[in-house]
């Protein structure tokens, strides 16, 4: 009698699988497994990212400094014409439109150690729940801290959220941002003496070089004050970092802070790489939303054995083909041959 697929079964293929991601590679290669039986386990199934919380929350070694991070991520979906849940929309890595699924995620990093765990996502799907991606950011945030309860000081944003609405709303819960805002973000620096003035046209001595200067942003309100920085982020590159935490006092401190946000761009990569998140051929919300679900998973676990060994994510998936290359050397199953 067939086998009814579950979760583990699916998140192990996941992991396992080389290359091929799809359904009917997961079939054909079990024996009491039907691709039928497959497609409606995960067409039925309901998977939420409460599920991811529930698998890395005991592997969190969490920090009274702990950083929360968060971004979206587009899965790229441009050769496909039918999935649901597709929509055109702006790719960073692309730097152009795409179709694919708009995922926001969040990251928990502990500055101390460097590590980091992926502990909430969102998919981003307008039409169906009413919801934009700020609106996202917000639920997480609020579950991070209200619901959660994991211990954290910071948050960590790119330019695009870098809005009054969610820099309010972050003060609102009692912690401190650092975000870059774009070039042509306006500001004031003289205390009212001036016109707010484009950030990048305003004039640096060498101690505000150094230690930072406070400004207003325009359509905050009036006493509302943050700390601007001017972070050098490679030789090509500066960007002009916000914070609310007036304490700070050294550019140094606001650099090393705001590298810690790299670390949700090496989950994005690591998961594209490695655990076949964008692979999914099939129409249906409801099987996109559940595969998406898993290949978080199988990150996380990754994450976890990575950890236990000292090794990179990387090894770990790519040293699944030792033994099979080893055997193979030994007997080939197909024998080289030369003219």
């Amino acid at each position: 009698m067939p086998k009814r697929p579950t979760r583990l079964d699916y998140c192990q293929y996941l992991l396992v699988t080389p290359i091929n991601h799809t359904i009917t590679n997961f079939a054909d290669h079990v024996e009491d497994m039907s691709h039928d039986a497959i497609n409606r386990f995960l067409r039925d199934e309901k998977m939420t990212p409460h599920l991811v919380w529930d698998n890395v929350r005991d592997l969190i070694a969490a920090t009274a400094g702990g950083c929360i991070t968060f971004d979206d991520t587009i899965i790229d979906k441009n050769f496909s014409h039918k999935i649901e849940l597709v929509r055109r929309q702006y790719s960073g890595n692309a730097h152009g439109i795409i179709k694919g699924i708009g995922v926001v995620t969040c990251v928990y990093v502990n500055p101390e150690t460097k590590e980091h765990w992926v502990i909430d996502y969102r998919i981003y799907d307008p039409q169906g729940d009413g919801k934009s991606k700020l609106d996202h950011v917000k639920d997480m945030l609020t579950n991070v801290v209200h619901h959660k309860g994991l211990a954290c000081r910071t948050m960590l944003m790119d330019t695009w959220y870098a809005t009054k609405e969610l820099m309010l709303f972050i003060e609102s819960l009692g912690k401190i941002y650092y975000c870059p805002i774009k070039s042509n973000r306006l500001v004031d620096d003289s205390r009212g003496e001036l016109d707010y003035r484009h950030v990048d046209s305003l004039d640096w001595n060498e101690r505000e070089v150094a230690h930072g200067k406070i400004i207003k942003i325009r359509g905050f309100p009036k006493e509302h004050k943050v700390k601007l920085f001017r972070v050098t982020v490679s030789t090509h590159r500066t960007d002009m970092v916000v914070t609310n935490d007036l304490t700070q006092d050294l550019t140094k401190g606001a650099q090393q802070a705001c590298a810690l946000r790299w670390k949700i761009e090496q989950f994005h990569r690591e998961a594209k790489q490695l655990t076949g998140i964008e692979r999914c051929q099939c129409r249906k919300a409801r099987i996109q939303r559940n595969h998406i679900a898993c290949a978080i998973l199988v990150w996380v676990r990754l994450a976890a054995v990575a950890k236990q060994t000292s090794e990179t994510l990387y090894r770990i998936k790519h040293g699944l083909l030792d033994e099979f290359l080893r055997q193979q050397l030994k007997n080939p199953s197909i024998t080289m041959r030369l003219a």
